[in-house]
């Protein structure tokens, strides 16, 4: 999925770590519903990263993934059980609401960056986790940022998460003041 990154060979210990630091924090959500919205997140930017290559719909690529991949493997073990209608909302909620998104996440780049000079991978969490700061009012602004900042960590050196976690910050400041 990553252009120049690291590569996913972690996600499966992401999961693992987002799951217990979120079980540390106080949540209405079970470990188990916490860790299948960790796994919603993962597959949401897969989809949003698929979405902007491959150039399929939006409906294709969620009926895609909730028919073959969210049961599949993950480096030789379960991916674990996702949140598929969370999985959903984001996907169709990025697409829908892309605009505004981009809107958002290019207003905390830096002068003369323009979103698409950013690694599509880079740019499908930077979209997923906007979309979940604009539109999801009930999870927690630490929450929404630690889970894709550890997603940048797992496809990216720590530069590329700094940049996450920075861009998703100041998005959070401006949309939940």
């Amino acid at each position: 999925m990553s252009e120049g990154g690291a590569g996913p060979a972690n996600l499966k210990a992401v999961i693992d770590q987002l799951a217990a630091a979120e079980a540390e924090r106080a949540s209405k959500l079970t470990p188990r519903e916490r860790r299948a919205r960790t796994v919603a997140r993962l597959t949401a930017v897969q989809a949003l990263y698929q979405l902007e290559m491959g150039g399929e719909g939006v409906d294709t690529v969620i009926r895609e993934f909730r028919d073959h991949r969210f049961d599949a493997d993950l480096e030789g073990e379960p991916l674990g059980e996702a949140d598929e209608d969370y999985f959903a909302e984001i996907v169709r909620g990025v697409v829908e609401h892309q605009s505004a998104v981009d809107k958002a996440v290019v207003s905390r780049l830096a002068d003369g960056w323009k979103l698409e000079r950013i690694d599509a991978t880079v740019r499908a969490i930077l979209r997923a986790g906007a979309f979940e700061l604009a539109h999801k009012g009930d999870t927690p602004v630490e929450v929404v940022i630690d889970e894709y900042v550890e997603l940048a960590k797992a496809f990216f050196d720590p530069t590329e998460a700094k940049f996450v976690n920075a861009a998703l910050d100041g998005v959070a400041r401006d949309l939940r003041r």
